[in-house]
């Protein structure tokens, strides 16, 4: 979708990201809403307030600008002190992005989202700083396509891409691209041995196994 990640492809998707005019921009609000479920849903009031940010940075009269900008600031304090939704204005993000739920959401400045995406509560789009010490040129936030769904607590870094149509579960781990139309999951769940009562010797004790699809298999040891 987007071509390379420093080429024609992704400034192409940056400048169509721009607001334009405040026709468009309430245009935006309009599909935000609608999609988050009404206005007094956090995501809908976190991307009212990023809209905002976007649409200040065009504007030619200073004036304006810095009224506008000082409002924007303030509903990004809020926004993030009080549904727990980190979002900046230098984030470029496509049309009805869905943020299903609030709390602990953070979305990197340099983060590049198509339309039509899912977030659930607990995810990060942020950079890694494995490569501290070393000066990091270009994109260096996450790249994802449109329809992209993420599942709750998931964590997605670095500058990676994440191709159209992709799902990631809940609290998968992704530092590398993923190509469109795939399904990222974690590691299943493991069932554990609850441990003895009173400090009693009970022996080795069944062997639980991974749960897989709702069942359990015990194995006697011994």
């Amino acid at each position: 979708m987007f071509g390379k990640r420093t080429g024609l492809g992704m400034l192409r998707y940056k400048e169509q990201a721009r607001i334009r005019s405040f026709g468009e921009l309430r245009e935006l609000w309009r599909e935000d809403i609608k999609v988050n479920q009404g206005f007094w849903r956090p995501g809908a009031q976190a991307l009212i307030m990023y809209r905002l940010g976007v649409w200040q940075m065009g504007l030619r009269s200073r004036v304006i600008r810095g009224i506008v900008g000082r409002l924007y600031r303030f509903l990004h304090v809020v926004v993030r002190n009080y549904y727990g939704i980190e979002l900046s204005a230098k984030a470029q993000i496509g049309r009805r992005m869905f943020i299903v739920h609030q709390s602990g959401i953070v979305l990197h400045p340099q983060l590049v989202a198509g339309d039509d995406c899912v977030i659930r509560q607990g995810v990060t789009l942020g950079f890694t700083d494995l490569a501290r010490g070393r000066r990091m040129v270009g994109q260096r936030g996450p790249v994802m396509g449109s329809r992209v769904e993420i599942g709750a607590g998931a964590v997605i870094v670095g500058p990676i891409t994440i191709g159209d149509d992709v799902k990631i579960g809940p609290n998968a781990v992704v530092m590398r691209s993923v190509p469109a139309g795939s399904v990222v999951t974690a590691p299943a769940a493991r069932v554990m041995s609850p441990p003895p009562k009173g400090g009693e010797d009970v022996g080795p004790g069944p062997k639980i196994e991974r749960a897989e699809d709702g069942i359990v298999s015990h194995a006697r040891q011994g």
